[in-house]
């Protein structure tokens, strides 16, 4: 069984983030870089799966810069069998990302795909969602359980109510929640394996997919910083400020 798994590079997650002078997007000069953690939990359950005989290859593909090379081969010092870069300038949104995955799907002929089911700079939860619906595939989200066996996956979903599990065909398309596994750390050993692994590099072009934002984004704004906090003498303070500033009782 073909495992692709897409891998994203976002902002570091220990990294606070700066908006422009001009609020126009995010400040990235100098900023350090790494693979989305939810794409981690999506490279830990293809290569745990490869340990049990049950893939045969890990694909690791991302659409983004050059740059994004180093996320692809951390997904190989993971575990990994070989990466695939799309390369672009273009600020990809989640549909163009999906309609580049089912073109690679389509030349791949994966009978799993692995996503996360976000990435940490964004938060759209929308790629995933999209792939399966383009490619036409069964799709299991909010994994946070994954079984597969006699052609079929059983994936335990997380709910507002709770856990729910489903059963899909393979192919299918399966994105991943954080209690799915913990990812393992790259091994020095892995590291330089990774370095001599295949990583093809092509383009949207190449694949015949427009990749241009359909979504403008007119300014973007710091949260607002929060208010300290008061400390009150007793109960009957504590209610008249509910009462009479906070307006809540």
């Amino acid at each position: 069984m073909k495992v692709l798994v897409a891998v994203k590079r976002v902002v570091d997650y220990n990294v606070k983030v700066r908006v422009k002078p001009d609020h126009s997007d995010v400040d990235l000069n100098n900023i350090k870089m790494a693979l989305n953690p939810f794409c981690e939990i999506a490279i830990e359950e293809a290569v745990r799966l490869k340990e049990k005989g049950i893939a045969k290859e890990i694909v690791a593909v991302s659409v983004g810069p050059k740059e994004a090379q180093e996320q692809i081969r951390t997904a190989l010092a993971l575990g990994a069998d070989r990466g695939i870069l799309v390369e672009t300038a273009e600020k990809v949104q989640p549909l163009g990302i999906a309609k580049v995955l089912k073109a690679l799907v389509d030349q791949e002929k994966p009978d799993l795909i692995i996503l996360g089911k976000q990435s940490i700079d964004g938060d759209n939860n929308q790629t995933g969602q999209m792939l399966a619906a383009l490619a036409g595939v069964s799709q299991g989200t909010y994994a946070s359980k994954v079984d597969v066996a006699g052609g079929k996956v059983t994936v335990v979903r997380e709910i507002d109510g709770g856990l729910q599990t489903v059963e899909i065909t393979l192919p299918a398309v399966v994105t991943t929640d954080l209690r799915l596994n913990e990812p393992r750390y790259a091994s020095l050993p892995n590291i330089m394996k990774a370095k001599k692994k295949p990583l093809d590099v092509t383009t949207p072009d190449a694949l015949g997919i427009d990749v241009k934002p359909r979504v403008a984004t007119l300014k973007v704004e710091p949260p607002s910083e929060r208010k300290a906090g008061i400390k009150v003498a007793d109960v009957a303070e504590l209610a008249a400020k509910l009462k009479n500033e906070a307006k809540v009782i």
